[in-house]
Parts: C-alpha cells; sequence; structure tokens
C-alpha cells in the first residue's frame, strides 16, 4: 500500500510532537515522575482516545516510579485481542554530546534521518504503531475488527520497575490473545525483522576493598596486595581473553536446534554505519547469529581504581568494575551471585566482594507459534520478502512481563537499526524505514481485522486458525508500495 499523503502529514507530525516531549520524560533524571505523566497526559491520552480508547493512569506499585497508562477498545467478545506496548521515557539527553547541529530535544531532519532524543528508542516506534492503528481504524470507516488494548510504561531505560506488578495486579483487564509491541532494532535497515523475546541481563559489580586510602608505591609496593591487579586477574578467570566465559553457571547447555534453524540466513553486521564484527571473539564454533542471539555474553562496562585522569605514583586503596551478563533462556539469574562467588573462591579471590543488581529475566516465543507464523505471512504480503524472525533480541527487554506473567505470545516488530545511535548523541530515525514500518503495521493489524489465519492455528475461534485465508487481498496490501 502506498502511504496517503495525510499518513504522511500524520506521522512527521505525531514524530516531531514526541520528540518535543522527550524531555521531560528521562526516567533516569532526578525526580522525574511529573515530566513522565505529563507526556502521558499530553500526548498519549488524545492520541489513544483518538482511536476510541477508554484510557487511565495507574500509579507505579513501586514508590518513586513512573506511572503507566492502560487503554482499551472493545468491539465484540467474539473478535481477538491484542496487546499493544510502549515506554513513553528515554535516556538522559546529554545535550552537550551531540554534534553541531544537532540536539536532544528538538527534531533535526537532515535528508532520510530524524534526529533526536526519542525518535528510535521507543517514541518514534510506539508513534508508528498508533498511526497505523488509526489508518486501520478510518479506512475500516470506523472499527478495527479486533479488540484493542494498550500499555504505555515509563521506566523502561530504568529497568521497568513495576511493569511485572501492574501486569499481575491487572491481569485480567491487560488479558490478551496476542502481544504486538516495537522496540530494538531490525538485522539490518533493509531487512523487515520480527523477534519474539529476548535475552535477560543481570548487572553486577565487582569490588575490592582493601584499604581506606591509597599508599606510595615506592614505600609499599611489592608489601601492599594492589586491588586493580587483583580485579584485573579475577576478572580473567570469568571470562578470557577473547571474550569465553568461564563460569560454568553462567553459561547455557548449547544452542537449541530449533534456534539455530531460526537463525541460519540470518548475517549480523555489514551495514555502512556498523562496527566490523570480530572475528574469533566470544564462544567458539558459533557463527556471529547465534554468538548474539543464542548463547550468553559477559560484559565488563566499566573499571575504576585510582584516578585514571590524573594517576599518581601510589597503590590504590580500592578497585571496582561494573559488568552485565546477557543471557538465554535457560540460565537461572537467581544463581549468579553465588555461581561468581564459588568460582572465585576456588580461583583464590575471597577478598573480591560480589554485588548483583537488578535482572531482566529472558524470554522466547517458540518459533513454530501460529501467531508468530501469521504475523510473518502477513509482513510477507507487505513487503514482498520474508522478515527475518528472531528467537529472541541479543539486548533485553520487559518481555517477561507479558510472556511470563500474563502468558502470551510475543511478536515484536522492531522499526530502528542497529546504527541508530540509540543510548547515545545524534540518535535518529530512518524516514524510508519508518514510511515502511507503518505499512507493515498497517498491514498486520488490517490482517488482524480481516481474522487472522491460514487453517494451521489453534482453532479456538481467537487465533490464527479461525479466521478466512489470506486469499483477495485488502487496501493495506495493495502493490506499489
Amino acid at each position: 500500500m502506498a502511504i496517503p499523503t495525510e499518513s504522511q502529514a500524520t506521522e512527521s507530525q505525531a514524530a516531531e510532537s514526541q520528540a518535543a516531549e522527550s524531555q521531560a520524560a528521562e526516567s533516569q533524571a532526578a525526580d522525574p515522575v511529573d515530566g513522565l505523566r505529563s507526556y502521558l497526559e499530553a500526548e498519549m491520552i488524545p492520541a489513544l482516545t483518538r482511536l476510541g480508547c477508554t484510557t487511565r493512569i495507574v500509579d507505579n506499585p513501586v514508590a518513586g516510579r513512573g506511572p503507566f497508562l492502560v487503554a482499551r477498545r472493545h468491539e465484540a467478545d467474539e473478535l481477538p485481542t491484542v496487546l499493544v506496548y510502549g515506554h513513553a521515557d528515554v535516556v538522559l539527553g546529554e545535550a552537550e554530546r551531540w554534534r553541531v547541529g544537532l540536539e536532544p530535544w528538538r527534531v533535526v531532519v537532515e535528508g532520510d534521518r530524524w534526529y533526536g532524543r526519542g525518535t528510535a528508542d521507543n517514541k518514534g516506534q510506539h508513534t508508528v504503531n498508533l498511526v497505523a492503528l488509526d489508518q486501520v481504524l478510518r479506512t475500516r470507516g470506523g472499527h478495527l475488527g479486533f479488540n484493542l488494548k494498550v500499555i504505555i510504561e515509563t521506566g523502561e531505560e530504568s529497568g521497568s520497575p513495576g511493569l511485572a506488578e501492574v501486569c499481575a495486579l491487572l491481569k485480567d483487564e491487560l488479558s490478551a490473545d496476542l502481544l504486538i509491541a516495537s522496540d530494538g532494532p531490525r538485522v539490518h535497515a533493509e531487512r523487515p525483522t520480527l523477534f519474539l523475546g529476548s535475552r535477560g541481563t543481570t548487572a553486577f559489580t565487582l569490588r575490592v576493598p582493601l584499604r581506606e586510602r591509597a599508599h606510595h608505591s615506592g614505600n609499599w609496593g611489592g608489601l601492599l596486595r594492589n586491588p586493580a591487579t587483583v580485579l584485573a586477574n579475577a576478572l580473567s578467570t570469568l571470562v578470557d581473553g577473547r571474550g569465553r566465559i568461564l563460569v560454568p553457571g553462567l553459561r547455557p547447555d548449547a544452542v537449541p536446534e530449533s534456534v539455530r534453524a531460526a537463525l541460519a540466513d540470518i548475517t549480523v553486521g555489514g551495514g555502512k554505519d556498523d562496527p566490523a564484527v570480530d572475528e574469533g571473539w566470544g564462544e567458539p564454533g558459533l557463527t556471529p547469529a547465534e554468538r548474539l542471539v543464542g548463547w550468553n555474553t559477559l560484559e565488563v562496562l566499566a573499571l575504576s581504581a585510582g584516578d585514571p585522569v590524573a594517576p599518581v605514583g601510589a597503590i590504590p586503596g580500592t578497585a571496582h568494575a561494573h559488568c552485565q551478563l546477557r543471557f538465554v533462556v535457560g540460565t537461572d539469574p537467581a544463581t549468579l551471585g553465588q555461581a561468581l562467588r564459588d568460582h572465585l573462591d576456588r580461583h583464590g579471590f575471597p577478598m573480591v566482594e560480589v554485588e548483583v543488581g537488578w535482572t531482566m529475566r529472558a524470554t522466547r516465543t517458540d518459533p513454530d507459534d501460529p501467531w508468530v507464523r501469521w504475523a510473518a505471512r502477513s509482513v510477507e504480503r507487505t513487503t514482498g520478502e520474508p522478515p527475518a524472525v528472531l528467537p529472541n533480541l541479543g539486548g533485553s527487554i520487559p518481555n517477561d512481563a507479558f510472556a511470563d506473567v500474563l502468558g502470551l505470545s510475543t511478536v515484536w516488530v522492531p522499526h530502528s537499526y542497529p546504527a541508530c545511535a540509540q543510548h547515545a548523541p545524534d540518535e535518529h530515525l530512518l524516514a524510508p524505514l519508518a514510511r515502511q514500518a507503518l505499512q507493515i503495521m498497517a498491514g498486520l493489524f488490517w490482517d488482524l481485522g480481516d481474522g487472522p489465519g491460514d487453517g494451521d492455528g489453534p482453532g479456538d475461534g481467537r487465533g490464527p486458525g479461525d479466521g478466512p485465508s489470506h486469499e483477495g487481498d485488502g487496501p493495506i496490501h495493495e502493490k506499489g508500495h
């Protein structure tokens, strides 16, 4: 389908408006709650009201954290119900780090790039989905053909505090047949992508607090244990010089055959703005896609000892490293702390303290799930090519709230690309990708309203096996896009 001029205007205006509101939606800023609530009231509630939804703001059960917006449009009990998710918050703007001519809180258009904080992560992405719903509603004369539920959180960039609790408290209100959401990047800008979950993540810190102060290296060198040296060697027992995890309890057993098969045609990197993939880094015997999607990785994010800006001739008193484990389904994050403690003790590092931080659990919908097959067919009908289907994203999203707490099949349709600079200066959304994403999402919502299926679904009257066949494309799938 060719996107109408009106849709292009709506898309551009909505992205501009949402980026302008982003500064008030930094969930990592001090005292962010008022700004986050303002964004929901000024931007999200009007947009959802235009879709015929009833809306309400739900306070976060976690004290001091941002609220949630829950919306609902009910057309008929016998129709399928889709839950749509988005997050209204962004990371810190870091305005001083953007290049000259760009700024985080104003959309700047340069060629095919729309620059601004939140354009890619995540305001631009959920704006595309809301605009697609609006176009389907208009084209169908005021009905969607399915029931719609929406939840917008305001704390994803801070680990989604309260999301799982709200989903548990509102389990009946948020019940649905399927989650459709958008976040993260495609495998390549040119290849439409579905992902079905995400790797989990657990943050942890290693500390070596040996003394309260530093001591002269000439007077005490060779007599006092250096905490930086201890820390470096302790880290080398966790992950080797080629990035391979050495702690048995932090490694998955194997890449499942279903995951290996799904990743067989996936190429990682290669874009003009992508970094070169380092050969020989990570778990040996795996393809780059398998290392990124199907395996665990342990990353050292930051190290500190002494004063790296102005070092002096002294043995530091302390050292610490902030680390992160990205993990796939099958790794139990509850055992991470003890696994690290036991491993460090066995290797002679009892003086290294382990502090385990927040965790986001790993999830993965079966690639053979009927809803996944339905979504992949719909995307292929719109774009003319099969999408890449990733069993899970290499990064982490709060999909556990939907897959585990609500028990939903989850299909994520990302509208960004790996070099979009999310979480960094010069974040941007690609206009051609956004326009194709609008076509894809309109196609998905159109097909859902048509009655999804081709006879191979669960056949319970609410899933992909119960609708008419895809013969006779509707206007959303017209050629010429």
